[in-house]
């Protein structure tokens, strides 16, 4: 097993690191002190760990941080402008779209893409988009709802 050095862009900011070559995204995320990004199943099929590589939605923990050289990275801490909270990060809150909070960094981000995609979608868009995101705690109705309003939010709706 070798190690490279690739340009990491996370978040709006980049560095050059040194990884080998069978590091995760996630655990190179996470040695970033980039905490927010959760790992769960360890095989691609909860969605704790989703952040947005070159703009997709990818499972952090079967990604290889190889595939991360030279492209932007976003984690759930690069929605926020600073101290203002992103639009889904407050629809989340206002509509209480979480219980114990283990899922939602990767529910957020996976909806980012989502409006990125479809800024106006429907109920059964979110649905479908969503459907790759595991939360053992709450219904997902509330999800649903916060993703709606985000997206109004987002296209300046009254």
């Amino acid at each position: 097993m070798g190690s490279r050095e690739i340009h990491l862009r996370v978040n709006g900011g980049e560095r050059r690191v040194v990884i080998e070559d069978q590091t995760l995204l996630i655990e190179l995320v996470r040695s970033l002190g980039l905490v927010g990004t959760k790992l769960s199943c360890d095989s691609q099929v909860c969605g704790a760990c989703t952040v947005l590589l070159d703009g997709r939605p990818v499972s952090s923990c079967t990604t290889l941080a190889i595939e991360a050289d030279d492209k932007p990275v976003v984690t759930i801490e690069g929605l926020a402008d600073g101290a203002k909270l992103h639009p889904l990060q407050e629809a989340f809150i206002e509509r209480f779209a979480f219980q114990c909070g283990y899922c939602t960094p990767g529910m957020i981000v996976s909806a980012k893409a989502l409006l990125d995609a479809y800024p106006e979608p429907d109920v059964a868009t979110v649905r479908h988009w969503m459907d790759g995101n595991i939360c053992r705690c709450t219904g997902y109705q509330t999800i649903v709802e916060a993703v709606l309003d985000a997206a109004e939010q987002m296209r300046g709706a009254p």
